[in-house]
């Protein structure tokens, strides 16, 4: 999976959002399930249920063995509070036949678009983003500039 690409879509009045084909049949299971998950303020992330599971189960199992050991006793805090945002980040979700997708509730306060208004759907290599176009535009005048250099560091 190698996902790129840029393409803009209408949230309809439902809170439904149609994604390219290609990018559905990529992110979903035959039966039409994936993840939907809060990734900053303006941005949902959806990724195969497989790939988001081994990668929750691998950080969650890493933070038991750390209780176990005792190693959290000091950190209790940091601990709920990662427990409280894990809660809420996530959610498995399901396309349409027509690869739409319904954007749960909590997620569109997230991605703070309203119904009838554009997002911009990105390939981020390894998942999908859905971002608020805003938001979008903030974070490439952000980013951007550094393209270069984090090309070159991440392939060299």
């Amino acid at each position: 999976m190698f996902l790129t690409g840029e393409i803009k879509r209408t949230i309809d009045e439902r809170f439904r959002l149609t994604l390219p084909q290609d990018f559905a049949q990529t992110v979903s299971t035959d039966t039409g399930e994936l993840v939907i998950a809060k990734e900053q303020a303006g941005c949902l992330s959806l990724w195969p249920v497989k790939e988001w599971q081994k990668r929750l189960e691998s950080g969650v199992s890493l933070l038991r063995q750390k209780i176990d050991a005792g190693r959290m006793e000091q950190r209790w805090g940091d601990v709920q509070r990662l427990g409280r945002l894990l809660s809420t980040r996530h959610q498995e979700v399901c396309l349409s036949r027509r690869s739409r997708l319904l954007i749960p509730e909590g997620f569109r306060q997230f991605l703070g678009v309203n119904a009838g208004e554009d997002v911009v759907i990105v390939g981020a290599v390894i998942c999908i983003e859905v971002w608020n176009p805003v938001t979008w535009m903030d974070v490439l005048r952000d980013e951007m500039p550094g393209f270069g250099d984090l090309f070159k560091n991440l392939t060299e």
